[in-house]
């Protein structure tokens, strides 16, 4: 199989990182070792190529109408500047996606969507577009857009260095748009999937090598360095964040996967019938984050038992959290075993190897 590259792939082979297949590209899974990049991020800052990612507009007078049909959360409460996490939902009201959907301006929307989920997000959107006659343009713009993960407590710093835009003025979850080293016209989101503060650069291909070697430049003194996927995945981990394909997918619903927060169910979508179901009846398992008492890395489905030897769910994420330097992860278990000081068992090599439930994020700063 040919897997695709992004825009910054000669850029992470340059700096020597070691390549993996992930969601139909190649990306970097690491430069100079997961427990560095991740101890980067946490203290310093570290630089991400996350242009995997998809991204889509949405323009129209019907725009805010249709994403407010298909989507969990409520996107009447975005104003211009401002981004929104939410589900896109099927008529079973289980996850097709988490996704981030930014107002650009009144009728004018950017959606950012998984990498591993683009061709079905599309065609999911387009089928409902078409379904209920919504006055909306769709355009995929996926393939000549790139996304620099700035994270970490120095980013900040080092973005001020190379740039007039105030970045103190962004508070979580708005965006502007500015000019960065001499780029112009980049999206500046205040998000990011590390938990440790930070930015998400969105802009044309062509740019995207010299805004990465300017970011490179800018940090060196304050310790910046180049992250993978790897690293990218203990810290999502540490939050408690969820990673499609692991934790969610189209057999998990937004409130077994502890994201009633973001489904607004005062309105109509996709499977919104189904949850409200689902919320009366009442949910019979749902995620939890576990800390490993002792040894033992617990790995996407191992089995999860209760401490009478019962199997009560599975593991749908784990690893060795460099910053508890412990075992951590996620799974669904019985709502019985959800609250935090349960004692449970993870299955490691055909051993019970104790484990307890903990409120999320894992990691507290």
């Amino acid at each position: 199989m040919e897997y695709k590259k992004t825009a910054l792939f000669s850029e992470h082979v340059l700096l020597g990182a070691k390549m993996v297949p992930f969601a139909g590209y190649e990306m970097p899974v690491q430069y100079s070792g997961i427990s560095a990049e991740h101890e980067a991020v946490r203290l310093r800052a570290g630089l991400f190529d996350v242009s995997h990612m998809g991204e889509f507009m949405v323009k129209g007078d019907g725009a805010e109408s249709y994403l407010q049909s298909i989507t969990s959360n409520d996107i009447t409460k975005l104003i211009d500047g401002k981004a929104q996490y939410a589900c896109l939902t099927n008529d079973a009201g289980n996850i097709i996606d988490d996704l981030l959907i930014y107002r650009i301006e009144s009728g004018i929307y950017m959606i950012v969507v998984n990498a591993s989920n683009i061709a079905k997000d599309w065609a999911w959107m387009l089928k409902a577009k078409e379904n209920a006659g919504f006055q909306v343009t769709l355009t995929d713009i996926s393939e000549k857009t790139s996304l620099l993960s700035l994270q970490g407590p120095l980013a900040t710093e080092i973005l001020q260095k190379i740039s007039s835009v105030d970045f103190n003025a962004l508070s979580y979850y708005t965006f502007t748009k500015g000019t960065i080293s001499g780029i112009k016209n980049i999206l500046i989101s205040a998000t990011g999937y590390t938990g440790a503060g930070g930015y998400e650069l969105y802009l044309d291909n062509v740019g995207a090598a010299i805004l990465w070697r300017s970011i490179l430049d800018a940090g060196a003194e304050q310790g910046l360095i180049p992250v993978g996927l790897g690293a990218r995945d203990t810290l999502r981990l540490e939050m408690g964040y969820c990673l499609y394909g692991n934790d969610i997918d189209e057999t998990t619903s937004p409130l077994e996967a502890g994201l009633g927060w973001i489904t607004r169910l005062t309105k109509s979508f996709s499977g919104s019938a189904q949850l409200i179901s689902q919320k009366n009846a009442g949910i019979t398992r749902k995620l939890i984050g576990f800390t490993m008492i002792g040894r033992g890395i617990p790995r996407h489905d191992y089995e999860i038992r209760n401490k009478e030897g019962v199997k009560i769910g599975e593991v749908t994420s784990g690893t060795h959290s460099p910053s508890l330097a412990n075992g951590i992860g996620l799974g669904y278990v019985a709502t019985a075993y959800i609250h935090p000081g349960t004692e449970i068992d993870i299955i490691i090599r055909d051993q019970a190897c104790p484990a307890i439930v903990s409120s999320l994020p894992l990691y507290k700063k």
